[in-house]
């Protein structure tokens, strides 16, 4: 059974953006505060340890708050905008956005989809997405699905093109041990049951 409920997540970033607006930091601490309140013993409260990250073409910066074979949780962003494309996977992928915008479309949209804070998009199976962050934009991200089959992609360009081979290690030793730290936890997924369940519209 999935952890996660990508609609709870979404109201639990509600909640922290209708605290009011405030700096970054300050913002993804009370966040992190929040979802290792609705899921006990799950989400990594330490210093955040943000990796570098290029893959179709763009390039942002992440820091995994929870991730397992089949489900991660990250805070994904960057400060001065990208354009790429979002990669084609066997798995669900969801994105809340916390700050800024990101812009999407698909195979036959003329038009842009405009993502704001406290809103959510989606990323199907054998779908994918051309977007652009046009200045900045911060966001959490979950993904449901066998998370190793996406190793490729997020790690081509890196292995590729920038030849940036401690932002791959860095992925891996990162990945490796949040996998398992969940290992260790699956006695306790019974207590990480969501509190507070609510479905944001």
């Amino acid at each position: 059974m999935p952890v996660f409920d990508p609609q709870h997540l979404q109201g639990v970033c509600q909640r922290v953006l209708d605290e009011g607006q405030s700096e970054l930091d300050p913002l993804f601490d009370r966040l992190t505060s929040a979802l290792a309140e609705a899921y006990p013993g799950l989400i990594d409260t330490g210093p955040r340890d943000w990796v570098l990250n290029n893959a179709g073409g763009a390039m942002g910066q992440m820091t995994l708050l929870y991730a397992s074979l089949t489900e991660y949780l990250l805070l994904f962003g960057t400060p001065v905008g990208t354009e790429g494309h979002s990669g084609r996977y066997r798995t669900d992928v969801y994105d809340i956005v916390l700050d800024g915008e990101m812009w999407t479309y698909i195979e036959g949209e003329i038009h842009r989809t405009v993502t704001e804070p406290g809103q959510m998009a989606f990323l199907g199976p054998g779908r994918a997405k051309g977007y652009r962050v046009p200045d900045h934009c911060w966001m959490l991200e979950y993904s449901r699905g066998f998370v190793p089959a996406m190793l490729p992609f997020g790690l081509a360009d890196s292995l590729t093109s920038t030849l940036d081979l401690r932002t791959v290690g860095r992925t891996f030793g990162t990945y490796t041990r949040h996998v398992l730290r969940s290992f260790a936890g699956q006695g306790r997924r019974t207590d990480a049951t969501p509190k507070a369940r609510t479905t944001a519209s």
